[in-house]
């Protein structure tokens, strides 16, 4: 058969597969999306903008990237399913030309003790191989070296069914070797109760020695079961108890006792404190119990195995002098040093691929991070820049990786490394989507999407499509903010005093002095890594006068909302009641006036095994969460479901004036509005809100607190161009009020409004950890000493 030959001179036409190059978005209405239709190139790097609040997150996370990953777990069996989180459809009408998303999210990686950078990672397993195969003295398999397995031994016998009436018995012994530290499990440091706390030795029990909160000399249940146990004199001061009375007193195990002919149980005192505060979660405490915790209970450094949480065996096999604890110890680009140094051609394979795993650490801003570092320690953009790890050498193409805001907690100088990261990606035939605020990294934009014009209901409609020239003419507030910059301060403010740190050395900081003003505006700066959260959170102690706002999650269920977090709903529950001569109880959903059908949720969740539930208003409340008898009642002509949906700005008029008028409630919804989440209603869950939505929710509860200090780790966070200036005006605010306010932050708008600003670095890790630093941010511009200088000289254009 002749071979067919082409007779057409003409380039051949696109073929059909090569036209899915968009991925098409028609009426999302996730959230706050109004009908949102856009068409996003694929292959290309696009940035999704808009002030904080606009629905950026709800359509690249909850519509494109939710629905791609559902899609995907529909391809897996029914089974399979039955493991994975179910996902419910977004709310759209068509999405077309999805391919599978990779979400690098900001989610806080667990706090569990277990986990460190390196379980986070592969680098610990194979870790653990390497000590296996080349440590010497040899002591076992990998899990020799794990500080998760412990060493078990165990033997018996067991019966083996060989067929009708044939039996027989086996006997096998079983052994496991672990590297877990046996002292402190595992954890690297040991807990130990502080007594002093606990009671009044020189008191008896019949003077009231206890001190722990809530425990009464005439409490049936604590302390009268002490006292009149029989095990103890009630009238002899503790610090003469016998040996035998201070074990009972202490240590003794569950024991019947009669009281006034009742029969309750003895137990002894450590005992029953860790089960009546310590085994509960610290941060549902009432704040007096949670202060009485955090002073009883004190935790220090595993004696045993000196914080390296391994077994003696684990921490004697080494290669070349160091072993698996030095290892984890190092610094990560000293380790990637040393892995280098090893040249084992039996375990080459693993050699280069932990090389590629400690390079990529590096490689993305993280080198100065070591290995044992629990992961719950992380900031939001070191955790998500650990999850990008794994992605940066993958032979995958034209997968959708969903980046949210990959410039948090950067430096200035290390954006550009993280731009570069997201362009490699890109070329690799990619398509890279970013909800991003940063001026920097929306440049590098292939295609722009902005959404607004302003927040929750004011928001949710694309205001601009098309690219960085076009956004910046494009006469949206992102493209007018687009080439804000601050100016320098032509005067700055004089201290009224200093807050003194000496000798501080925690983590990476070599024994720093320095004086930080009070009265004033301070900003603390440096690299990524360099010690500023060290020196600040680790050196002013967190007492009497000092608010401290960091980056740590707010935790709430999807009953909870703003007014319930910042307790704006009692005095509005109590307003309703005196108004109307009931119970404040009534007007919770939680409580009493909840709906008897959806018990106060507004919606009925209905679930579908491993297909995702289904969530349906009630028919009862429609969806208002409390009984219809309760919404009769109404202040200022509004039932409480109306006012639950109105938003912080709105309340703040109703509660203002008139017969609603309710200061408490007023001043609450006056600091919501100051740091900008007026747009947000009083009901919302907070599991709707964004990461820079809880922070400053978190704000505006401490900004009620009394204090002299506070203390903001990085309050740009999320925070869009035309929010920073709205932010600076309340960080003036608060120091005109007298207030001390120190600052954490890499956003050069607020260096440059500085009174006094602290410079760390001027590397990070071990490079870092020194003051290269202080004065006023002209001063640093003059200078151009540091890294910060440079680029804060750069952005004010000096």
């Amino acid at each position: 058969m002749s071979k067919p030959t082409r007779t057409d001179t003409q380039s051949p036409a696109l073929h059909d597969a090569d036209s899915h190059d968009l991925i098409r978005v028609h009426g999302a209405r996730e959230n706050n999306l109004k009908d949102v239709s856009i068409e996003i190139p694929k292959r290309r790097l696009t940035v999704f903008t808009g002030v904080s609040g606009s629905g950026k997150s709800s359509l690249v996370f909850d519509t494109i990237a939710a629905e791609s990953q559902r899609l995907i777990n529909e391809t897996y069996s029914t089974f399979v399913q039955g493991f994975m989180p179910t996902l419910a459809r977004p709310e759209v009408d068509v999405l077309d030309g999805l391919t599978t998303a990779i979400i690098v999210d900001q989610q806080r990686m667990g706090a569990d003790p277990r986990s460190t950078v390196g379980t986070a990672t592969d680098a610990n397993a194979m870790l653990r191989i390497l000590f296996s195969r080349l440590g010497q003295p040899h002591i076992g398999p990998p899990t020799a070296f794990s500080f998760n397995v412990a060493s078990v031994r165990a033997s018996g016998g067991f019966t083996v069914d060989r067929g009708a009436d044939r039996t027989k018995t086996v006997k096998k012994t079983f052994t496991r070797t672990g590297g877990m530290c046996t002292r402190c499990e595992g954890r690297g440091t040991v807990s130990d109760i502080d007594l002093a706390q606990l009671y009044d030795d020189s008191k008896s029990l019949a003077e009231g020695a206890f001190t722990i909160p809530g425990w009464k000399s005439d409490s049936f249940w604590t302390v009268r079961v002490y006292a009149e146990s029989g095990l103890l004199d009630p009238n002899k001061p503790i610090c003469k108890y016998t040996k035998k009375e201070m074990q009972d007193f202490l240590y003794r195990e569950p024991t019947k006792v009669k009281v006034e002919g009742v029969n309750l149980t003895y137990e002894g005192l450590i005992p029953k404190i860790q089960k009546s505060f310590l085994s509960k979660d610290k941060e549902a405490m009432q704040p007096h119990i949670r202060a009485f915790v955090e002073r009883a209970v004190t935790f220090t450094t595993c004696p045993e195995c000196d914080g390296t949480r391994l077994s003696e065996g684990a921490r004697s096999s080494k290669i070349k002098r160091i072993s698996i604890a030095d290892a984890c110890a190092m610094q990560i680009s000293d380790l990637a040093e040393w892995v280098s140094g090893l040249d084992e051609p039996s375990v080459a394979p693993l050699l280069a691929a932990l090389r590629h795993t400690l390079d990529s650490f590096v490689e993305i801003g993280l080198g100065y991070l070591s290995l044992d570092r629990p992961s719950g320690t992380l900031s939001g953009g070191e955790a998500q820049r650990v999850k990008m790890i794994r992605h940066l050498g993958s032979s995958l193409t034209d997968v959708t990786y969903v980046f949210d805001e990959p410039t948090i907690g950067l430096h200035p100088h290390d954006i550009q490394r993280m731009n570069g990261l997201l362009l490699r990606l890109r070329d690799k035939g990619n398509t890279v989507l970013v909800v991003e605020h940063k001026p920097e990294t929306i440049a590098i934009a292939d295609h722009v999407v902005d959404l607004g014009p302003g927040a929750g209901t004011a928001g949710g409609t694309v205001c601009f499509e098309g690219s960085v020239d076009g956004l910046r003419v494009g006469g949206t507030i992102t493209g007018r903010h687009f080439d804000d910059r601050a100016a320098l301060k032509e005067t700055v403010r004089k201290p009224t005093g200093t807050l003194e740190i000496r000798g501080a050395t925690a983590h990476n900081l070599r024994d720093v002095d320095v004086d930080i003003p009070l009265g004033v505006l301070a900003v603390v700066t440096g690299v990524a890594g360099s010690g500023k959260s060290s020196l600040v959170h680790g050196s002013i102690p967190a007492g009497e006068g000092v608010v401290s706002v960091d980056q740590a999650a707010i935790k709430g269920s999807r009953r909870s909302n703003p007014a319930t977090y910042t307790g704006l709903l009692d005095p509005i529950r109590k307003a309703f009641a005196k108004a109307n001569g009931v119970k404040p109880a009534l007007f919770s959903a939680n409580s009493e006036g909840a709906c008897p059908t959806c018990n106060g949720a507004g919606v009925i969740y209905t679930d579908l095994a491993m297909m995702a539930g289904v969530a349906s208003t009630c028919e009862e409340c429609e969806g208002k969460r409390f009984q219809a008898s309760v919404l009769d009642y109404h202040l200022g002509g509004r039932d409480i479901s109306e006012v639950l949906a109105m938003s912080v700005t709105e309340a703040e008029e109703f509660f203002g004036t008139g017969e609603a008028r309710t200061p408490a409630a007023h001043r609450i919804l006056g600091r919501l509005a100051d740091v900008g989440l007026g747009y947000l209603s009083l009901g919302q869950p907070l599991t709707t809100l964004s990461g820079g939505e809880r922070q400053r929710l978190k704000l505006a509860t401490h900004m009620g607190e009394k204090g002299g200090v506070y203390v903001l780790d990085e309050p740009t966070t999320g925070l869009h161009l035309a929010d920073v200036e709205h932010l600076l005006g309340l960080l003036d605010r608060l120091v005109d009020s007298g207030k001390s306010v120190i600052v954490i932050e890499h956003h050069q708008a607020v260096m440059a409004h500085a009174d006094w600003v602290i410079d760390l670095g001027p590397g990070a890790g071990h490079d870092g950890g020194r003051v290269v630093f202080e004065g006023t941010p002209s001063d640093l511009v003059a200078a151009r000493s540091t890294l910060t200088g440079e680029h804060l000289a750069a952005y004010v254009g000096t």
